[in-house]
């Protein structure tokens, strides 16, 4: 699914549609890229990913739990005890996951040939050697993070298990499969429409700035506003397309996924 996260990434942090430079549309990205940067273009920073994501998603599922557990003991309603653990388990994978993505965020904005980009481990210790570890260098973006994670957790757990509470199981494996499946798809996208803003905020603190060595886009709520201010209220919603066609079928998968591990670990063990 990294090929839509690299075409998301450019649309957010491009500037309006009047830089001859821009993308005009999804199919006008997918071409340039692959005519100008090839295939491996679409497999900028896909490192990051690939080291983060298994700890990341263990994070998400392993704090879920505990913080549904925890909340278990104040007797709250079985909807806002999945609402708030979804919370906490996005607020938590987003502090480990942020340093990650600044690298990604910007390997994914050099345009150059895959083979003139340089290496993973060679832009983190470019970004470490000049702007640091802190919210400046490799922690940039990180209350966008916060927000981008927090809101798509509590949106996709409270959501998913709320609403599959209400709609009767199946006894046909295959239809409950379905029902699971289409829950979970659905799950990924509202969440996925209502996190974008901070995503594209992030985006644009942890890419480019407009001009270099001026820092234009520093926190998340000021970001959003010059991006409100400067482009309109849509530009907030840059990449919403291909996001959705990553995070919809992507997270009823890793539902579905983790919902069927887990029971078999639970009989089993």
């Amino acid at each position: 699914m990294h090929p839509l996260d690299v075409v998301k990434t450019r649309f957010q942090i491009q500037r309006g549609n009047n830089d001859p430079n821009s993308y005009k549309s999804l199919g006008d990205c997918f071409k340039t890229i692959f005519r100008k940067e090839g295939l491996f273009g679409f497999y900028k920073g896909i490192l990051p990913p690939i080291l983060a994501e298994t700890p990341k998603r263990a994070i998400k599922f392993f704090t879920f739990e505990q913080y549904k557990k925890l909340l278990g003991y104040m007797s709250l309603p079985s909807g806002v005890t999945f609402t708030i653990a979804g919370l906490g388990s996005g607020l938590t994978e987003a502090v480990v996951v942020n340093p990650f993505e600044v690298i990604k965020v910007s390997l994914q904005a050099n345009r150059n040939a895959f083979a003139e980009q340089p290496s993973t481990f060679a832009q983190a210790r470019f970004i470490v050697r000049t702007e640091g570890f802190g919210f400046h260098g490799l922690n940039k973006g990180l209350t966008a993070t916060l927000g981008r994670h927090g809101v798509f957790n509590m949106i996709y757990f409270g959501f998913y298990f709320n609403v599959k509470n209400v709609i009767p199981a199946n006894k046909d494996p295959v239809l409950e499969f379905v029902r699971k499946f289409g829950i979970g798809l659905v799950s990924g996208t509202i969440a996925s429409v209502v996190n974008i803003p901070f995503d594209v905020a992030k985006s644009r603190i942890q890419g480019p700035q407009p001009i270099p060595g001026e820092v234009k886009y520093r926190t998340c709520f000021k970001t959003m506003a010059t991006i409100y201010k400067e482009e309109g209220y849509l530009a907030l919603y840059k990449g919403l397309v291909p996001k959705i066609m990553r995070l919809g079928p992507g997270g009823a998968v890793m539902l579905l996924v983790y919902e069927y591990a887990y029971a078999w670990l639970q009989q089993n063990w």
